[in-house]
């Protein structure tokens, strides 16, 4: 029997994406797999991924590619962008992994260390990691990736992308024998010239869209579906959940479903999140609890047992992102360890 709520990754979707984007992008895919794949399972959605052909990968953190190496095994290149922190450099080594290097303090660290494969950041307008281009490093052994990151990739008007786009231009004309990646997710679609020799999708390998809203050319990867645990007839004038937030105006049916902020459903999916149930959007009244979320089935036949889709097919991530005041990425990557992760394809 499933779990009460469950989290299906549809591996044959997340390949179609992965094939959708490097025909896009008309350059090799780099998956980013950091944060446990977007909660969808980085060691499943890696092996997918190589099945189809990608043989670099990028993670956030050095105990990611720690688990990362052990999974995949030797093949793959495996870089992390958080760098060489200090005392750092010896796990990096030790698992094969390739820090992607970020302020010279980085660059001394994993030298003194013996260096290696490594990449470089070249910060072109995010202010967040990287060397700013006027203090970009001279070339130097072991350098094999310089990347540089969209900070408005989701808006193909603005104009900083083409700013940043042309410094990183400039600036990775340096280092000729390296590879150049520069476009994220939202990247991929903004044309060729964004693409240099590799693309870093993260999002849109796991079902987003590049805009933050539901893309045709995106498949869905992920569902995450509850068990309705109690049907109950409301009377008109009483209330649902915590702190009285919702009141029915007349009998009201309401399922309490079984996924909560401890598997990973937000509390603000209060008041405006929607399931899909029994063929219909029905709209979470009341609070989201810990273990449990209420739904409006008034006038549909919804049985114990029956189950509702928080996000998926029907209700797609973007759109629950949205109506719970967030994105996409914050949805997966907030469901639990509770929730098993059943995987399809």
């Amino acid at each position: 029997m499933p779990a009460p709520a469950t989290l299906t990754v549809d591996l044959n979707a997340l390949a179609a994406n992965y094939r959708t984007l490097e025909a896009i992008g008309g350059v090799p895919v780099h998956p980013v797999v950091k944060a446990d794949s977007y909660g969808l399972g980085a060691a499943a959605c890696s092996r997918r991924l190589m099945a189809e052909g990608a043989r670099t990968f990028f993670v956030a953190r050095t105990g990611e590619g720690e688990r990362l190496r052990a999974d995949l095994g030797p093949d793959p290149a495996i870089y992390v962008l958080d760098g060489c922190l200090t005392g750092r450099a010896a796990r990096l080594r030790a698992a094969d992994l390739r820090p992607v290097l970020n302020a010279p303090a980085q660059l001394a660290e994993w030298r003194a260390a013996g260096g290696g494969r490594c990449g470089l950041q070249i910060d072109t307008g995010i202010n967040r990691l990287g060397f700013r281009p006027e203090a970009a490093p001279e070339p130097f052994e072991g350098l094999e990736l310089v990347l540089s990151h969209l900070a408005c990739a989701d808006d193909p008007a603005e104009p900083m992308n083409a700013r940043q786009r042309d410094a990183f231009a400039t600036v990775s004309a340096r280092y000729p024998g390296a590879l150049r990646s520069f476009a994220n997710s939202g990247g991929v679609f903004l044309g060729a010239d964004y693409g240099f020799d590799a693309t870093r999708p993260g999002i849109c390998l796991y079902g987003g869209g590049p805009e933050g809203r539901p893309d045709a050319r995106i498949r869905p990867v992920a569902t995450l579906t509850a068990e309705v645990l109690q049907v109950l007839e409301v009377p008109a004038g009483e209330t649902v959940g915590y702190s009285r937030t919702f009141t029915a105006t007349g009998p009201t049916r309401i399922a309490t479903c079984a996924a909560g902020y401890a598997d990973g459903v937000l509390r603000s999916y209060s008041p405006r999140g929607q399931v899909f149930v029994a063929g219909e959007m029905r709209p979470i009244v009341g609070r989201v609890s810990m273990d449990a979320c209420a739904v409006d089935v008034t006038g549909l036949e919804v049985a114990v047992g029956d189950r509702v889709e928080l996000f998926g097919a029907n209700r797609m991530l973007d759109d629950a992102g949205a109506a719970a005041g967030t994105i996409g990425y914050e949805l997966l990557s907030a469901i639990t360890a509770r929730v098993p992760r059943i995987y399809a394809g």
